[in-house]
């Protein structure tokens, strides 16, 4: 992630994703993002904090400019719809992370790395004995992490 001046714009990236706050645009490999006020606010601020696990109720006071009620859930509906219009534009690319009961985190990770790591950490919480996944979650990031391994050892 990195904040640069372009014609004294603040320039935030994020691998191919760059938020220009001042001139309300996002583009993705160059190509801009049709956002709504909303999710370029929300996109906004997680990039001014890259890398940083930023808690919901953060979110929603610094995007809707008040206190955050019980119950609501309007971050998590506009982090998914971010999170689809940046998969339609670069789909081998995840930037949204959730970090269940804390928040979200913005950084770029190629989307096979990040299903591979995924998919360790799933192995890894299988134990020593090497247990069946008992899961239809666990079952998929085995899948996961067998199919990254093969693609590692071809290239």
């Amino acid at each position: 992630m990195v904040a640069t001046a372009q014609s004294h714009c603040e320039v935030l990236e994020a691998g191919p994703l760059e938020v220009l706050p001042e001139e309300h645009l996002a583009r993705g490999a160059g190509r801009a993002l049709t956002l709504s006020t909303r999710e370029l606010r929300l996109l906004t601020e997680l990039a001014r904090r890259p890398h940083r696990i930023v808690a919901r109720e953060e979110l929603f006071s610094l995007v809707w400019g008040r206190e955050m009620r019980p119950g609501d859930r309007s971050v998590d509906v506009y982090v998914r719809k971010l999170r689809v219009k940046l998969r339609q534009t670069m789909p081998e690319w995840r930037f949204i992370h959730t970090h269940f009961g804390f928040g979200y985190r913005l950084s770029a990770e190629i989307a096979e790395i990040a299903g591979a790591a995924e998919a360790r950490q799933s192995a890894q919480a299988q134990g020593p004995d090497n247990e069946t996944p008992t899961s239809r979650s666990q079952l998929g990031n085995t899948v996961k992490l067998r199919s990254a391994e093969t693609a590692l050892t071809i290239n």
